[in-house]
């Protein structure tokens, strides 16, 4: 499935956020930062609709190294969690397992990030 088909729904997948105020948490992150594959006119529009602030590459114009401050961050995790294989190549049919080896996983790289400092 593309990136772009599945974006308004992960929008609405965000948890409230909270800030260092009190009150009502706010319901969507003041901005949100797309690659390439989300270069679409329903992309923009969804944000929008949502009062997000939308920083997304578009094809063909703008060069991939503006968002590579903030992609990195996401490049390298899939990357630390490539290295469990059980993860990449998904042997588990339940979607519950697997959900919960890639709990582990996150917990794994915690630790080895923890036990760093």
């Amino acid at each position: 499935m593309h990136d772009s088909t599945m974006f308004e729904p992960m929008l609405d997948a965000i948890p409230p956020l909270r800030g260092g105020r009190r009150g009502r948490p706010r319901r969507r992150p003041d901005k949100a930062h797309g690659d390439k594959a989300y270069d679409y006119r329903k992309c923009r529009a969804a944000c929008r609709r949502r009062r997000i602030k939308h920083r997304i590459a578009r094809r063909g114009i703008e060069s991939k190294e503006k968002l590579g401050r903030h992609r990195w961050v996401i490049e390298r995790t899939f990357a630390w969690l490539a290295r469990y294989r059980r993860l990449t190549i998904r042997y588990e049919r339940l979607p519950a397992m697997h959900h919960a080896f890639l709990h582990l996983g996150c917990a794994l790289i915690c630790l080895n990030f923890l036990q760093g400092f």
